[in-house]
């Protein structure tokens, strides 16, 4: 279910590229931030009203672990979104695909602190074999030809900070205080505070009251995010809430890497499908053999996780 929940991910990857190069023909002259926010207000506003229009009664007897739960996931995934958007502006995407995935190395660390206790060599075998997948994949390597040494800036922090909320909401969902805790509130409340979020950023981000309604006007953009929200929001978020808390934290964070891997391969195809829908340009990306090595590193480290204990 968690891949299943990787391949949804990673389904966003292509959809949230469209929407945005849409965005740039809806609202021209807007800054990167308010457009980014356009991209992601959206589907949590829609999922909350989703889940009110067919979930009336969701918060009904809602606990206070449950809120609590629910808010720590909603603010930590809003932050980490919010700094991950900020960050391309000043840093490759590779750089920051690789950056990103650094809490697959945090998580097994902070347990470590935490109990005392070092992994398993098998742990930290998996999150090597992860990281230079990922760094393979995004063609991530710190002395590119020709240029100077990977520096580290506000792009390069913002991404590391990033990874480390997206760190806290993958162990918010392991915490034991949270292991009664009920599905589907604790996914309405995360929706919810994302949603008041975001909105209020777009609010305070809009050039005028005109730009925040242009895009509803545009079939193809409604259609994108009510794929985003549909599949991406409801569905990945709706399975990682109900099925990661069956496995340890350690795991979970070393098999969301294959989100890329999903992203890779499904934008080989699907650029070209959404141009011709919405009249945009925007190309397929090609098979390379990065693809194919940084994919295999990956799979390897979770196979690897899988025959041999976490813990």
């Amino acid at each position: 279910m968690l891949l299943l929940a990787n391949l949804l991910w990673g389904l966003s990857f292509p959809l949230v590229k469209a929407t945005g190069l849409l965005q740039v023909e809806l609202l021209p002259g807007a800054g990167p931030w308010f457009l980014a926010v356009c991209t992601v207000a959206p589907r949590f506003l829609l999922a909350t009203l989703v889940f009110l229009a067919f979930r009336p009664g969701v918060l009904r007897g809602a606990t206070a672990a449950e809120w609590r739960q629910g808010l720590i996931l909603g603010l930590s995934g809003a932050a980490g979104m919010l700094l991950q958007n900020d960050a391309l502006q000043y840093t490759a995407a590779s750089t920051s695909a690789f950056l990103t995935q650094f809490y697959a190395v945090l998580i097994p660390a902070w347990l470590a602190w935490r109990v005392r206790r070092l992994p398993a060599p098998p742990v930290w075998l998996a999150c090597g074999l992860v990281l230079a997948g990922v760094a393979v994949l995004g063609g991530f390597h710190p002395f590119a030809p020709g240029e100077v040494p990977l520096r580290f800036g506000r792009g390069e922090a913002e991404t590391l900070l990033c990874s480390v909320f997206f760190m806290v909401q993958i162990l918010a969902l392991e915490r034991a205080e949270f292991a009664g805790n009920r599905t589907l509130p604790i996914t309405f409340v995360m929706f919810a505070t994302e949603a008041v979020v975001f909105a209020a950023l777009a609010f305070a981000l809009a050039p005028d009251a005109a730009a925040l309604l242009r895009p509803w006007q545009s079939p193809a953009w409604l259609g994108l995010t009510a794929a985003l929200t549909v599949f991406c929001t409801l569905g990945a978020f709706g399975l990682m809430t109900a099925f990661q808390p069956r496995i340890t934290a350690t795991e979970a964070g070393l098999l969301y890497c294959v989100e890329p891997v999903f992203a890779a391969g499904l934008a080989l195809f699907l650029p070209g499908w959404l141009s011709a829908w919405t009249g945009i340009p925007y190309a397929n990306e090609t098979l390379t053999a990065g693809l194919l090595v940084g994919g295999a590193l990956i799979t390897a480290a979770n196979v690897l996780l899988q025959l041999r204990p976490t813990r």
